[in-house]
């Protein structure tokens, strides 16, 4: 990563892309772990690694900021955002209430057209993963599992589904930390939702609600150093 965004930005690119850059670069270290909940974000140490000045860095603080990815305290900083038991609780019940909604609802598939997007989206799950891209992993996880919602062709659904997207990209990503340390490894992290897919392409709607009940979305949960919880610290 080091020297990556000054180097593109010396080919040519403008301030607002060096803002997208560098916001991009920074989500992507949250969704992978590398960036704890609840740790500080040094200035001083993003700009060296990500080879940018304090301005575009501090503007994609606060693109991260809206996105609820990142949190700001007075005369303290940055830091990465973090969520309480209770907020865990609902954003999963949510998710799960969804998700099956989606399925019963959708479930011997109507337009088989519906799925494209999913299948694009394994696809990103299957380059990521060989290209050990865990932060681009969370996306595209997050990205196939919404795009499922959609073969119930029930907007609201679809808005709410979409209203949580941060915080649940949030969970997603220590779920994937939690099912790597413990359960599989990428590849089979996405076989797994190739299953899944292939249960929904099938119209068998038991099969593939049984293998959603299953679908291990709350694996982190168990292991106290992956929780969202954490306090906020000075460095690490």
């Amino acid at each position: 990563m080091r020297g990556v965004i000054g180097r593109e930005a010396g080919a040519g690119l403008e301030a607002p892309s060096l803002v997208v850059l560098a916001a991009d670069a920074i989500r992507k270290k949250i969704l992978a772990g590398e960036l704890e909940p609840g740790e500080r974000l040094i200035e001083e140490r993003l700009t060296e690694e990500l080879a940018i000045s304090r301005p575009p860095l501090r503007e994609a603080l606060r693109v991260l900021e809206t996105e609820g990815l990142v949190s700001t305290r007075p005369r303290r900083g940055a830091f990465v955002a973090t969520l309480t038991q209770e907020d865990v609780y609902e954003i999963l019940t949510l998710r799960s209430t969804f998700e099956r909604m989606a399925f019963e609802l959708g479930v011997p598939v109507a337009d088989d057209a519906l799925l494209d997007p999913a299948r694009e989206a394994l696809r990103e799950m299957e380059r990521c993963a060989k290209a050990q891209d865990r932060g681009a992993l969370v996306q595209a996880g997050y990205a196939f599992h919404s795009t499922l919602i959609r073969i119930a062709r029930h907007r609201r659904l679809e808005e709410m589904y979409a209203s949580v997207q941060q915080q649940l990209l949030l969970c997603m990503s220590r779920n994937l930390i939690a099912r790597e340390r413990f359960y599989e490894d990428l590849e089979e992290h996405v076989a797994r939702h190739r299953h899944l897919l292939e249960l929904v392409e099938s119209g068998d709607k038991a099969a593939a609600l049984a293998e959603l009940a299953v679908h291990g979305e709350r694996s982190f949960e168990a292991e106290p150093d992956l929780a969202l919880t954490q306090e906020e610290t000075a460095s690490r």
